[in-house]
Protein backbone atom coordinates (compact mmCIF):
# COMPACT_ATOMS: atom_id res chain seq x y z
CA UNK A 1 0.00 0.00 0.00
CA UNK A 2 1.30 3.71 -0.88
CA UNK A 3 1.81 6.08 2.10
CA UNK A 4 -1.51 8.27 2.69
CA UNK A 5 0.86 11.74 3.38
CA UNK A 6 2.97 10.61 0.21
CA UNK A 7 0.03 9.63 -1.71
CA UNK A 8 -1.50 13.06 -1.50
CA UNK A 9 1.33 14.70 -3.66
CA UNK A 10 0.51 15.37 -6.92
CA UNK A 11 1.68 12.79 -9.27
CA UNK A 12 1.85 12.76 -13.05
CA UNK A 13 3.30 9.15 -14.09
CA UNK A 14 3.87 6.20 -12.46
CA UNK A 15 7.39 6.96 -11.39
CA UNK A 16 7.39 10.33 -9.89
CA UNK A 17 7.31 8.84 -6.24
CA UNK A 18 9.53 6.45 -6.41
CA UNK A 19 12.90 8.82 -5.08
CA UNK A 20 10.57 9.64 -2.46
CA UNK A 21 9.09 6.13 -1.37
CA UNK A 22 13.19 4.91 -2.11
CA UNK A 23 14.51 7.58 0.64
CA UNK A 24 11.44 6.77 3.06
CA UNK A 25 12.59 3.08 2.94
CA UNK A 26 16.15 3.18 3.12
CA UNK A 27 15.13 5.70 6.07
CA UNK A 28 13.26 3.10 8.32
CA UNK A 29 15.65 1.61 10.99
CA UNK A 30 14.00 -2.02 10.12
CA UNK A 31 15.19 -1.40 6.39
CA UNK A 32 18.56 -0.92 7.80
CA UNK A 33 18.81 -3.50 10.00
CA UNK A 34 17.91 -5.98 7.55
CA UNK A 35 20.58 -4.83 4.64
CA UNK A 36 23.28 -4.72 7.58
CA UNK A 37 22.16 -8.20 8.71
CA UNK A 38 22.33 -9.36 4.65
CA UNK A 39 25.87 -7.93 4.04
CA UNK A 40 27.33 -9.44 7.46
CA UNK A 41 25.77 -13.24 6.36
CA UNK A 42 26.87 -12.80 3.11
CA UNK A 43 30.53 -11.84 4.19
CA UNK A 44 30.65 -14.46 6.89
CA UNK A 45 29.59 -17.26 4.06
CA UNK A 46 32.33 -15.97 2.23
CA UNK A 47 35.17 -16.19 4.35
CA UNK A 48 34.09 -19.37 5.98
CA UNK A 49 33.67 -21.02 2.42
CA UNK A 50 36.50 -19.11 0.51
CA UNK A 51 38.16 -16.59 2.09
CA UNK A 52 38.66 -12.64 2.17
CA UNK A 53 38.34 -11.53 -0.97
CA UNK A 54 35.41 -13.47 -1.33
CA UNK A 55 33.69 -12.59 1.64
CA UNK A 56 34.28 -8.69 0.25
CA UNK A 57 32.78 -9.48 -2.75
CA UNK A 58 29.72 -10.86 -1.21
CA UNK A 59 29.45 -7.80 0.94
CA UNK A 60 29.25 -5.28 -1.88
CA UNK A 61 27.08 -8.06 -3.64
CA UNK A 62 24.71 -8.17 -1.12
CA UNK A 63 24.67 -4.37 -0.31
CA UNK A 64 23.44 -3.94 -4.28
CA UNK A 65 20.76 -6.91 -4.51
CA UNK A 66 19.57 -5.04 -0.96
CA UNK A 67 19.25 -1.78 -2.26
CA UNK A 68 17.43 -3.33 -5.63
CA UNK A 69 15.09 -4.98 -3.63
CA UNK A 70 13.97 -1.66 -1.57
CA UNK A 71 14.31 0.23 -5.35
CA UNK A 72 11.43 -2.49 -6.54
CA UNK A 73 9.70 -1.53 -3.26
CA UNK A 74 9.70 2.01 -4.01
CA UNK A 75 8.89 1.58 -7.67
CA UNK A 76 5.91 -0.61 -6.80
CA UNK A 77 4.74 1.78 -4.34
CA UNK A 78 4.84 4.87 -6.31
CA UNK A 79 2.70 2.89 -8.95
CA UNK A 80 0.76 2.02 -6.63
CA UNK A 81 0.20 5.61 -5.16
CA UNK A 82 -0.16 6.92 -8.77
CA UNK A 83 -2.98 5.07 -9.90
CA UNK A 84 -5.13 5.82 -6.75
CA UNK A 85 -4.76 9.40 -7.07
CA UNK A 86 -5.25 8.86 -11.05
CA UNK A 87 -8.89 6.64 -10.54
CA UNK A 88 -9.90 8.96 -7.79
CA UNK A 89 -9.48 12.52 -9.55
CA UNK A 90 -11.85 10.49 -11.81
CA UNK A 91 -14.42 9.68 -10.21
CA UNK A 92 -13.28 5.79 -10.94
CA UNK A 93 -12.33 2.83 -8.88
CA UNK A 94 -9.06 1.26 -9.23
CA UNK A 95 -8.05 -3.03 -8.78
CA UNK A 96 -4.39 -3.66 -8.79
CA UNK A 97 -3.39 -7.89 -9.30
CA UNK A 98 -4.20 -10.58 -11.73
CA UNK A 99 -7.81 -10.12 -13.29
CA UNK A 100 -9.17 -11.90 -16.25
CA UNK A 101 -11.29 -9.80 -18.57
CA UNK A 102 -14.22 -10.41 -20.76
CA UNK A 103 -12.65 -12.60 -23.75
CA UNK A 104 -15.38 -10.63 -26.37
CA UNK A 105 -12.48 -9.47 -28.97
CA UNK A 106 -10.06 -11.48 -30.69
CA UNK A 107 -7.08 -9.29 -28.73
CA UNK A 108 -9.04 -10.48 -25.49
CA UNK A 109 -9.15 -13.84 -26.54
CA UNK A 110 -5.10 -14.39 -27.75
CA UNK A 111 -2.56 -16.50 -26.21
CA UNK A 112 -1.82 -19.34 -23.89
CA UNK A 113 -2.96 -16.80 -20.57
CA UNK A 114 -3.60 -13.35 -20.33
CA UNK A 115 -4.72 -11.05 -17.52
CA UNK A 116 -5.18 -7.61 -16.37
CA UNK A 117 -2.66 -6.04 -13.99
CA UNK A 118 -4.49 -2.50 -12.84
CA UNK A 119 -8.46 -2.42 -13.81
CA UNK A 120 -9.80 0.97 -13.44
CA UNK A 121 -13.32 1.43 -13.84
CA UNK A 122 -16.12 4.01 -14.09
CA UNK A 123 -16.44 7.19 -16.78
CA UNK A 124 -14.48 7.32 -19.63
CA UNK A 125 -16.37 10.22 -21.33
CA UNK A 126 -19.71 12.17 -21.42
CA UNK A 127 -22.03 9.11 -21.26
CA UNK A 128 -19.83 6.67 -21.46
CA UNK A 129 -18.86 4.06 -18.76
CA UNK A 130 -16.29 0.97 -19.11
CA UNK A 131 -12.69 0.02 -18.33
CA UNK A 132 -8.89 1.05 -18.59
CA UNK A 133 -6.81 -2.14 -18.11
CA UNK A 134 -3.25 -2.88 -18.34
CA UNK A 135 -3.64 -6.44 -20.24
CA UNK A 136 -1.47 -8.77 -20.99
CA UNK A 137 -1.38 -11.81 -22.97
CA UNK A 138 0.81 -15.00 -23.08
CA UNK A 139 2.44 -16.85 -25.43
CA UNK A 140 4.32 -20.15 -25.09
CA UNK A 141 6.62 -22.18 -26.92
CA UNK A 142 9.14 -25.35 -26.76
CA UNK A 143 12.13 -26.58 -28.58
CA UNK A 144 10.87 -30.32 -28.31
CA UNK A 145 13.42 -30.81 -25.31
CA UNK A 146 11.18 -29.84 -22.51
CA UNK A 147 12.57 -25.81 -22.62
CA UNK A 148 9.47 -23.82 -22.81
CA UNK A 149 9.69 -20.45 -23.62
CA UNK A 150 6.77 -17.42 -22.32
CA UNK A 151 7.07 -14.22 -24.80
CA UNK A 152 4.63 -11.55 -23.24
CA UNK A 153 2.80 -8.78 -25.07
CA UNK A 154 1.42 -5.32 -23.42
CA UNK A 155 -1.49 -3.78 -23.71
CA UNK A 156 -3.35 -1.12 -22.33
CA UNK A 157 -7.09 -1.16 -23.11
CA UNK A 158 -10.09 0.62 -22.70
CA UNK A 159 -13.24 -1.42 -23.22
CA UNK A 160 -16.96 -0.26 -23.41
CA UNK A 161 -20.38 -1.77 -24.44
CA UNK A 162 -22.40 -0.50 -26.97
CA UNK A 163 -25.39 -3.32 -27.22
CA UNK A 164 -26.98 -0.47 -29.57
CA UNK A 165 -24.71 -1.45 -32.89
CA UNK A 166 -25.29 -5.20 -32.23
CA UNK A 167 -27.08 -5.68 -35.34
CA UNK A 168 -25.35 -3.01 -37.19
CA UNK A 169 -21.93 -3.46 -36.69
CA UNK A 170 -21.57 -7.30 -35.54
CA UNK A 171 -17.64 -7.21 -36.27
CA UNK A 172 -14.99 -4.44 -36.67
CA UNK A 173 -11.70 -4.44 -36.81
CA UNK A 174 -9.90 -0.98 -36.87
CA UNK A 175 -6.24 -2.28 -37.32
CA UNK A 176 -3.23 0.09 -36.53
CA UNK A 177 -0.96 -0.19 -39.94
CA UNK A 178 2.91 0.02 -38.79
CA UNK A 179 4.87 -2.81 -38.85
CA UNK A 180 3.62 -4.22 -35.62
CA UNK A 181 3.90 -7.77 -35.15
CA UNK A 182 2.39 -8.77 -32.18
CA UNK A 183 -0.97 -9.16 -33.44
CA UNK A 184 0.39 -11.82 -36.54
CA UNK A 185 -0.90 -14.25 -35.06
CA UNK A 186 -4.76 -12.56 -35.89
CA UNK A 187 -4.01 -13.07 -39.59
CA UNK A 188 -6.20 -15.91 -39.59
CA UNK A 189 -9.16 -13.83 -38.78
CA UNK A 190 -8.84 -10.72 -40.81
CA UNK A 191 -8.12 -13.65 -44.37
CA UNK A 192 -11.82 -13.89 -43.74
CA UNK A 193 -12.90 -10.69 -43.14
CA UNK A 194 -13.50 -7.82 -45.78
CA UNK A 195 -10.93 -5.54 -46.18
CA UNK A 196 -13.23 -1.81 -46.16
CA UNK A 197 -11.17 0.79 -47.55
CA UNK A 198 -12.11 4.84 -47.60
CA UNK A 199 -11.22 7.81 -49.53
CA UNK A 200 -8.78 9.02 -46.98
CA UNK A 201 -4.75 8.47 -47.62
CA UNK A 202 -4.00 9.08 -44.17
CA UNK A 203 -6.52 6.81 -42.34
CA UNK A 204 -4.81 4.08 -45.13
CA UNK A 205 -1.47 4.99 -44.43
CA UNK A 206 -2.52 4.08 -40.65
CA UNK A 207 -5.08 1.65 -40.02
CA UNK A 208 -6.57 -1.41 -42.16
CA UNK A 209 -10.46 -1.51 -41.37
CA UNK A 210 -12.23 -5.22 -41.69
CA UNK A 211 -15.57 -6.27 -41.03
CA UNK A 212 -17.37 -9.28 -41.69
CA UNK A 213 -18.84 -9.82 -44.98
CA UNK A 214 -21.42 -11.98 -44.62
CA UNK A 215 -22.90 -9.60 -41.55
CA UNK A 216 -22.35 -5.96 -42.74
CA UNK A 217 -23.99 -2.85 -44.17
CA UNK A 218 -21.43 -1.86 -45.85
CA UNK A 219 -23.44 1.72 -46.62
CA UNK A 220 -24.16 2.30 -43.02
CA UNK A 221 -20.22 1.42 -42.09
CA UNK A 222 -19.32 4.12 -44.66
CA UNK A 223 -21.90 6.78 -42.77
CA UNK A 224 -19.83 5.61 -39.53
CA UNK A 225 -16.63 6.53 -41.32
CA UNK A 226 -18.15 10.53 -41.47
CA UNK A 227 -15.90 12.71 -42.88
CA UNK A 228 -15.02 14.22 -39.10
CA UNK A 229 -14.85 10.61 -37.64
CA UNK A 230 -12.07 9.90 -40.75
CA UNK A 231 -9.64 12.92 -39.56
CA UNK A 232 -10.23 12.29 -35.98
CA UNK A 233 -9.11 8.65 -36.47
CA UNK A 234 -6.04 9.61 -38.98
CA UNK A 235 -4.92 13.03 -37.11
CA UNK A 236 -6.24 13.04 -33.42
CA UNK A 237 -6.22 9.56 -31.82
CA UNK A 238 -3.54 8.08 -29.48
CA UNK A 239 -0.32 6.85 -31.68
CA UNK A 240 -0.58 3.49 -31.88
CA UNK A 241 -4.17 3.27 -31.72
CA UNK A 242 -6.65 0.50 -32.59
CA UNK A 243 -9.82 -0.68 -31.66
CA UNK A 244 -12.30 -4.02 -32.49
CA UNK A 245 -15.75 -4.22 -31.60
CA UNK A 246 -17.59 -7.92 -31.55
CA UNK A 247 -21.24 -8.49 -30.54
CA UNK A 248 -21.71 -4.97 -28.72
CA UNK A 249 -18.39 -5.00 -26.72
CA UNK A 250 -15.85 -2.82 -27.67
CA UNK A 251 -12.17 -3.19 -27.10
CA UNK A 252 -9.45 -0.46 -27.75
CA UNK A 253 -6.44 -0.33 -27.49
CA UNK A 254 -2.42 0.60 -28.00
CA UNK A 255 0.51 -1.34 -27.72
CA UNK A 256 2.02 -1.30 -24.27
CA UNK A 257 1.37 0.22 -20.68
CA UNK A 258 0.77 3.68 -20.17
CA UNK A 259 1.59 4.69 -16.81
CA UNK A 260 1.21 8.54 -17.54
CA UNK A 261 -1.95 10.52 -16.99
CA UNK A 262 -2.08 12.21 -19.84
CA UNK A 263 -1.61 9.16 -22.05
CA UNK A 264 -4.34 7.54 -20.02
CA UNK A 265 -6.53 10.75 -20.23
CA UNK A 266 -5.94 10.15 -23.62
CA UNK A 267 -6.91 6.60 -24.19
CA UNK A 268 -10.25 6.86 -21.92
CA UNK A 269 -11.10 10.05 -24.19
CA UNK A 270 -10.51 7.70 -26.87
CA UNK A 271 -12.63 5.06 -25.88
CA UNK A 272 -15.33 7.38 -25.24
CA UNK A 273 -14.95 9.34 -28.67
CA UNK A 274 -15.34 5.67 -30.97
CA UNK A 275 -18.18 4.39 -28.52
CA UNK A 276 -20.37 7.58 -28.75
CA UNK A 277 -19.40 7.68 -32.58
CA UNK A 278 -21.07 4.00 -33.01
CA UNK A 279 -24.02 4.62 -30.51
CA UNK A 280 -24.97 8.15 -32.74
CA UNK A 281 -24.68 6.36 -36.04
CA UNK A 282 -26.56 3.46 -34.46
CA UNK A 283 -29.23 5.65 -33.33
CA UNK A 284 -29.86 7.61 -37.03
Amino acid sequence: MSSPQVAEVPVADADDLRGTYFRLLIGKTLTLALLVGFAVAAVIAGLVRVGPLVGLVGLGAALVVGLLVVFGIADSRSEDAFFEQYAAARQMSVEDGRRHLPEGTPLLAKGDDRYATRVLEGPLGEGVSGLLALFTYEEKSSDGQGNETTNSYHFTVGMADVPECLHLAPELYCRRKSGFRALEGLEDIFRSKKRVEFESEKLTERYEIFVNPDLQDLNWLHQLFSPGFIVWLAESAPDRFAFELVGGHLCCNVKGYEKDAARLDAMRAATATVATRLREESRE
